[in-house]
């Protein structure tokens, strides 16, 4: 399983938006965890394509 900090993310509806973002791009059992700051979710993903994709949607990936 492979975890993504995320920036910026504050509600359920920012959750989901992550959650659809990462979905699109192919990720699987997608969990987000928005006390960590946290996304984890199954499948290889190109770390530009989640960034540029989570970006997309107002929030940053935090290395």
């Amino acid at each position: 399983m492979t975890t993504v900090r995320i920036q910026g993310m504050k509600c359920q509806h920012c959750a989901a938006t992550a959650k659809k973002a990462l979905e699109d791009l192919g990720a699987t059992e997608v969990v987000i965890d928005l006390d960590k700051g946290e996304a984890r979710f199954e499948g290889t993903l190109d770390g530009a394509a989640v960034r540029q994709a989570i970006a997309a949607k107002g929030f940053a990936v935090v290395e």
